[in-house]
C-alpha cells in the first residue's frame, strides 16, 4: 500500500492545458493551493522563445516558495510544441512544501502530459533555471561531464519517482526519506522497550517543531491493539508480539505503521510516509531492535490475533503440483534412436 498526495488538476486546468499544448501560451506558472493543481500566472509568445526566457520566467520565481513552471519552445515533435518543466524548489521554503511540490510532480507531468516535456530542469537558485543555466543543462545531456548538483538532485527525483508505489514491506526499501529527529524520550522508551520493560511503544510527529515525540508505551495486549490506533491520525507503534510457533514461545518486535486513508491531510500522510523508513533505520540500528516484521494498516481493526500470525509466520506452500509427464506413444514402440557400436551387445550378453 503507497499514500499518495491524491493532489490532480482541476477541470478548468485541463482545459488550460489542452490550449497550451495547441500553442497558445509560452508560459504557464503551475502551483499547489487547496490541495488541487492551479493556474498561477500565463504569458502569451511575444517574441522567439530565447529572446524572452528570462524576462519573463525569473519573475515568476518567488525566494521561498515552490513552483512548477511550463516554458513553449518553438520546436515541435511528433506530439506538437515541445516544453521545458522546470521544477523550482529554493532553498529557504519550508521542508514541507519541498515534499509536496515534489511528490506532485510525476502528477502534474502526467496531467500536460509528459511527451511534450522535451526537457526538465530541477533547480534551487535563479542560475540554475535562467536561460545561461538551462543552455548548461543542454550542454551537460550531449556531453559526460559531471552533474552540478542541481541535475545530481534531479536525477535522485527521477529514481524515486519510479519507486512511488514501494510500501513499507518491500524488499527494494531504501532510506530515501526525511529524518526528522527522535525526542530524547521516545529514544529512551525505544530502549526500554528493547529491555522488555515496555511491550508497547507509539510514536508520533509533532508537526510544529519537525521531531517525532514519544505518544504511549500504555501496557499492550493482542486485544488492545485495536484501541491503540487512532481513527484521525497516523502513528508508529512498535509491539511485542508474544505467542507460540510450532511448539516455541517467541516475542516478536512488530512495526505497524498506522495511516486511516484520506481522513488525515496530505501533509500528514506525505510526512509520515516520508519519515517511516528512516525511523526503522533508527529502531534498528541506534536502538538496536530486531524488528521481525512491518506492516501497514488503515484500521485498527485489521489487528487480530490470526492477522499477527500470519504476518510474522506467513504461510508456505509446502506440495507443489508435480510436472504431469506425457506419456509415451501407445502401441508399437518407436525407432530405437541409440545405435551401439558394433560388438557391444555382445560384450553385455557375455557378462
Amino acid at each position: 500500500m503507497s499514500h499518495q498526495t491524491g493532489i490532480q488538476a482541476a477541470p478548468e486546468v485541463k482545459e488550460i492545458f489542452a490550449s497550451a499544448r495547441n500553442g497558445d501560451y509560452r508560459l504557464l506558472k503551475i502551483v499547489i493551493e487547496n490541495e488541487q493543481l492551479a493556474v498561477g500566472t500565463y504569458k502569451k509568445a511575444v517574441k522567439q522563445w530565447d529572446k524572452e526566457y528570462d524576462s519573463i520566467v525569473l519573475p515568476q520565481l518567488e525566494d521561498d516558495l515552490p513552483s512548477y513552471i511550463l516554458y513553449r519552445l518553438d520546436s515541435q515533435n511528433a506530439q506538437g510544441y515541445e516544453w521545458i518543466f522546470l521544477a523550482w524548489s529554493p532553498d529557504r521554503s519550508p521542508v514541507r512544501q519541498k515534499m509536496l511540490y515534489a511528490a506532485t510532480r510525476a502528477t502534474l507531468k502526467k496531467e500536460f502530459g509528459g511527451g511534450h516535456i522535451k526537457d526538465e530542469i530541477f533547480g534551487t537558485s535563479k542560475e540554475d533555471v535562467c536561460l545561461s543555466g538551462y543552455k548548461k543543462y543542454l550542454v551537460s545531456q550531449a556531453a559526460p561531464l559531471p552533474l552540478t548538483a542541481a541535475e545530481e538532485e534531479l536525477r535522485r527525483i527521477k529514481l524515486n519517482e519510479v519507486k512511488t508505489d514501494i510500501s513499507v514491506d518491500t524488499k527494494q526499501q531504501t532510506l530515501q526519506g526525511v529524518a526528522f529527529p527522535m525526542e530524547s524520550a521516545a529514544i529512551r522508551a525505544l530502549e526500554q522497550f528493547r529491555d522488555r520493560k515496555f511491550n508497547y511503544v507509539q510514536l508520533e510527529i509533532d508537526f510544529k517543531n519537525e521531531t517525532i515525540k514519544l505518544a504511549s508505551t500504555e501496557p499492550t495486549e493482542i486485544k488492545d491493539l485495536p484501541k491503540r490506533i487512532p481513527n484521525d491520525a497516523a502513528r508508529y507503534h512498535f509491539f511485542l508480539y508474544k505467542h507460540s510457533h510450532e511448539g516455541d514461545y517467541l516475542e516478536s518486535t512488530v512495526f505497524i505503521y498506522s495511516m486511516p486513508g484520506y481522513s488525515c491531510s496530505i501533509r500528514e500522510r506525505m510526512l509520515y510516509s516520508s519519515c517511516k523508513n528512516p525511523l526503522i533505520y533508527m529502531a534498528e540500528n541506534k536502538a538496536r531492535l530486531e524488528v521481525a516484521k512491518k506492516i501497514e494498516i488503515e484500521s485498527g481493526e485489521e489487528l487480530t490475533a490470526d492477522f499477527l500470525y500470519d504476518e510474522v509466520h506467513p504461510k508456505q506452500h509446502a506440495h507443489k503440483q508435480a510436472f504431469a509427464k506425457p506419456k509415451g506413444p501407445t502401441g508399437k514402440r518407436g525407432v530405437r534412436r541409440m545405435i551401439r557400436p558394433p560388438g557391444e551387445e555382445d560384450d553385455e550378453e557375455d557378462n
